[in-house]
């Protein structure tokens, strides 16, 4: 028995098959465009995220026989509006992505008229251009003739996960998760359901918005001339985050992890309790069981680190993959004194400032692209840091489970230890935001009983200890976070 997981990230989707003892035995990856129609936009062609999961379907459908495969688990990136027509399923625009700072002066607006202090009560979230409720209000400004058909009932919105279930299912299916639902700005966190007053504050009819299912069980069924060829049941949905804590296993009330992927996202479980943050933190919902419990988290959400990477490769062009990245920034102890804030599409947790760009500060003539790279790299774990050191922490810190791509990067770890000053566990399997999905669809179908036997599938790669003398460190923290401040409002000037 095995479990097909789509993981429907930012770039690009990854399909693995994940076999009953955990472990990942074919895999599939298919990028797709990003288009940046103005400056602070990002959007993507849902066409072309359905044919790139075709696509990584496909691949790994070459290498494994696909009458061993008993359901299917997605996981997708969150906040991302996609409308589509309920006949045709075809779009009438590109999705929205979670990335995109277009919604920044709405958000204003609804600040002051009032409504923040309301919102973030009943979603545990804030007024920010990442979540999905202001991208339809623009929407419905921008665009009427095309609102007018989500209001007709013509066109159903949801999120990446929604959009590929009814492509999946030929259209029967409109679900969601409260993972991904808990992110839209229009889910009362605490009763588990979306709200007809956040409908109302955002101005979206809430016919338009799918049903919310469990995150593992029998929620649908694909249909075979649509997808591959597969007639299987959809057994778990979760957003890429929540997907993450599951597949590193962190069952447990305090468990964390941290995703190194377009951006980073750290992840703490609180249990049946909806925590709430005065530092800039988010509550979330993490994932709601078949009989109904819901699982909660705090998130601290980092917009763009491995797009920092990827920005090096393809905006500056100064590094010839990721993977280099590494040997590049290890051929010199330190960044002469280079820092870069990689605020590329404004600061999330705990800073919040869609306002502000991207800094790099310290150039000297001495400066290397080796100095820039590793700046780059040590960003990343200065970001981590300022999100954990708002975590409420209970009792001796925990070690830091990491996963994701940059998560192989021996480098960024040791520096991730230092910052943090806690051990940083690495799992032989970083892929867990897919494995999460497989974990999911592996309890709905029954490939595992419990959560118990889950847990019992994650093995350490390589943990990595901070430094003993933690100096160094908190001296490079404190020329960051004064960079920080240099980036701040930019775009406003």
């Amino acid at each position: 028995m095995s479990i097909l997981a789509i993981d429907a990230g930012t770039t690009g989707v990854t399909a693995v098959v994940v076999s009953d003892v955990g472990t990942i035995v074919a895999k599939g990856y298919e990028e797709f465009r990003q288009h940046f129609p103005r400056p602070g936009w990002v959007e993507h062609a849902p066409e072309e995220i359905w044919q790139a999961t075709i696509e990584a379907t496909r691949q790994v459908l070459r290498e494994v026989d696909a009458a061993e495969l008993t359901g299917v688990g997605l996981t997708n990136q969150r906040e991302t509006v996609v409308l589509w027509d309920r006949e045709t399923l075809g779009s009438p625009r590109r999705a929205i992505v979670w990335q995109d700072r277009r919604t920044a002066e709405i958000c204003t607006r609804m600040r002051e008229a009032g409504h923040e202090d309301r919102v973030a009560e009943l979603t545990g979230l804030r007024l920010d251009p990442y979540f999905s409720g202001t991208k339809l209000v623009w929407l419905a400004e921008q665009e009427p003739h095309t609102w007018a058909h989500v209001e007709s009932g013509r066109y159903a919105v949801g999120t990446v996960d929604s959009y590929l279930i009814a492509r999946m299912t030929r259209g029967v299916h409109h679900v969601t998760d409260v993972s991904n639902a808990s992110r839209t700005l229009l889910f009362d966190l605490a009763e588990g359901t979306w709200s007809e007053e956040l409908c109302g504050i955002f101005g979206v009819p809430p016919d338009a918005l799918p049903e919310i299912v469990p995150s593992w069980g029998e929620i649908a069924t694909t249909d075979a001339a649509s997808f591959c060829g597969l007639s299987l049941p959809i057994a778990g949905i979760a957003g890429d985050q929540q997907s993450a804590l599951f597949g590193q296993t962190c069952f447990d009330e305090g468990d964390s992890k941290c995703t190194y992927g377009t951006g980073s996202f750290i992840l703490t479980n609180t249990g049946s309790t909806v925590q709430r943050s005065e530092a800039g933190l988010l509550s979330t919902a993490a994932w709601r069981s078949p009989d109904g419990e819901m699982t909660y988290a705090l998130e601290g959400a980092i917009f763009v680190t491995g797009a920092a990477v990827q920005w090096l490769r393809d905006g500056l062009q100064i590094v010839g993959s990721a993977a280099e990245t590494a040997a590049i920034a290890a051929t010199v102890d330190h960044t002469d004194g280079v820092v870069f804030v990689p605020a590329l599409t404004g600061l999330g947790a705990p800073h919040w400032d869609p306002q502000a760009r991207g800094l790099l500060i310290g150039l000297t003539r001495g400066t290397t692209r080796a100095h820039v790279v590793r700046a780059t790299l040590e960003a990343i774990a200065f970001e981590v840091r300022d999100v954990l050191e708002t975590m409420p922490v209970e009792g001796e810190p925990r070690p830091l489970r990491v996963d994701g791509g940059a998560a192989a990067n021996d480098l960024l770890c040791q520096v991730q230890a230092d910052q943090v000053g806690v051990p940083v566990e690495r799992p032989e399997i970083v892929e867990t935001t897919a494995l999460g999905a497989a974990f999911l669809a592996g309890l709905g179908t029954g490939v595992w009983s419990s959560t118990d036997q889950l847990r019992d599938t994650w093995s350490l790669d390589r943990r990595f200890e901070p430094a003993s003398d933690r100096s160094a460190a908190d001296a490079a923290h404190t020329r960051w976070l004064a960079a920080v401040e240099r980036s701040k409002g930019w775009a406003d000037l």
